[in-house]
């Protein structure tokens, strides 16, 4: 087999596509098809409308410490002093304006608040990060079962020609019955295997669409798509590169400052709390209420602060303590998932080189096999092999490229989980 050729074949296949579709009408690159999953995900839309309730929650808490205007009226019946149902004055009408100045526990707790808003923006990347795993890895399988149906058809020809062969061998008394039933079940098995395949390359098309939002009708050519490569080839490194790029390690940061101001706000509730008060009113003489008082004035106005002093409240202290054991919990929780990641970061760093020396050996176990088959091609056409023994080699080159492609595609899958956690995912969109 002419080298150019194999080198070109191995190119190919370190790509994850088929070689009969180097130039195909109409190609998905990995990054459009990335890109159309993100813009067609589900998950990503309720992690945003997540977002949107948790910045919701957070106006709500800000609302206390932004004016607040009312109006209103009201008719009751009364015998004796005359005031309305809630105490007051009876007025014809009234406007009332209330604004929190100062109120630790609930400053705390709008801090808290603004704090989960922010950690529901990054599970934002986390989702994300999960549909590009998710996508990426679909689109690189099917390009590495593609190239294996292909391979598998060529098996299959190969397995009929052997066939053939050995049974002309049987009849002639060169061969037993039994090589041609080794044959036979060679034959099955790879029969059975390219089933397999096929079946694998259906669903693997099926969820692409459903990610990507392709329709039914539309085929799904592929392009050739490379990982990029490492950035930091030590441990120490890609740990490093974890612990800054995490977005759940970021959102377990972020968790245990709202716990902090939300216990910082609690024990605020010892302070006074001023609320900033105003009320005008038009009152009414129902009742005779006119009669009560020396003077009556109709229009009434009360502008000031309203000043509560806590001298015992059990509830402070019981919030208190409840804040400080979930500080204490989200300190905790942090530290465990630092400890997890660079744990996690380790095992897929040692992963990722197993898998490098596994490609290594498929390489050349693929190598020796497309040797041989040169060489047992060369002895055809000198005579000095048969066709059966030809037709072999070349099976056994086909499954050494099956094996091939299967570790080059686990390889993938390893640096695309180091990928995600290291945060070095947005390289595939470049």
């Amino acid at each position: 087999m002419n080298k150019a050729i194999v080198a070109s074949v191995i190119v190919l296949a370190l790509a994850g596509t088929p070689a009969a579709m180097a130039d195909p009408p109409g190609p998905l690159t990995l990054k459009d098809a990335i890109e159309m999953a993100l813009r067609n995900s589900g998950q990503v839309e309720a992690a945003r409308l997540a977002a949107d309730v948790a910045q919701g929650q957070t106006g709500l808490r800000r609302s206390a410490f932004r004016p607040n205007l009312f109006t209103g009226s009201g008719a009751a019946y009364t015998n004796g002093f005359p005031s309305t149902a809630s105490g007051a004055a009876p007025s014809l009408f009234n406007l009332s304006y209330d604004q929190t100045l100062f109120n630790p526990p609930l400053r705390g707790q709008l801090r808290a608040a603004e704090d989960e808003t922010k950690a529901k923006q990054v599970a934002i990347d986390e989702v994300k990060n999960d549909v590009i795993v998710q996508v990426a890895s679909d689109y690189l399988e099917l390009g590495e079962v593609r190239h294996s149906v292909d391979l598998l058809q060529q098996e299959l020809k190969s397995a009929e020609q052997v066939i053939a062969v050995t049974q002309q061998r049987v009849q002639a008394g060169l061969e037993l019955s039994i090589d041609e039933t080794r044959a036979e079940l060679t034959r099955a098995k790879i029969n059975e295997r390219f089933i397999s395949f096929q079946g694998r390359e259906d669903v693997l098309e099926e969820a692409l669409r459903t990610s990507t939002g392709i329709p039914d009708g539309q085929p799904i050519v592929l392009t050739s798509a490379k990982l990029p490569p490492e950035t930091a080839p030590t441990t120490s490194q890609l740990q490093a590169l974890a612990l800054a790029n995490s977005p759940a390690l970021h959102e377990a940061e972020i968790n245990r400052q709202a716990r902090l101001d939300n216990l910082k706000g609690q024990r605020g509730g010892y302070w006074p709390t001023i609320d900033f008060v105003g009320q005008y009113m038009v009152l009414s003489r129902i009742n005779n209420y006119d009669q009560y008082f020396r003077s009556f004035q109709r229009n009434n106005l009360n502008v000031g602060v309203q000043v509560q002093i806590p001298l015992f409240r059990s509830r402070t202290s019981a919030a208190v303590a409840l804040a400080q054991s979930q500080y204490q919990e989200a300190e905790t929780e942090l530290g465990n998932r630092q400890k997890a990641l660079e744990i996690q970061v380790q095992q897929e760093a040692r992963t990722k080189r197993e898998q490098d020396a596994a490609l290594e050996v498929a390489r050349l176990e693929l190598k020796l096999a497309q040797e041989n088959l040169d060489m047992v091609q060369a002895q055809f056409n000198q005579g000095r092999a048969t066709l059966a023994t030809v037709e072999q080699a070349r099976l056994d080159e086909s499954e050494k490229w099956l094996n091939f492609l299967g570790v080059n595609f686990q390889g993938q899958k390893a640096q695309l989980e180091l990928m995600r956690t290291t945060g070095q995912l947005p390289l595939l969109l470049q």
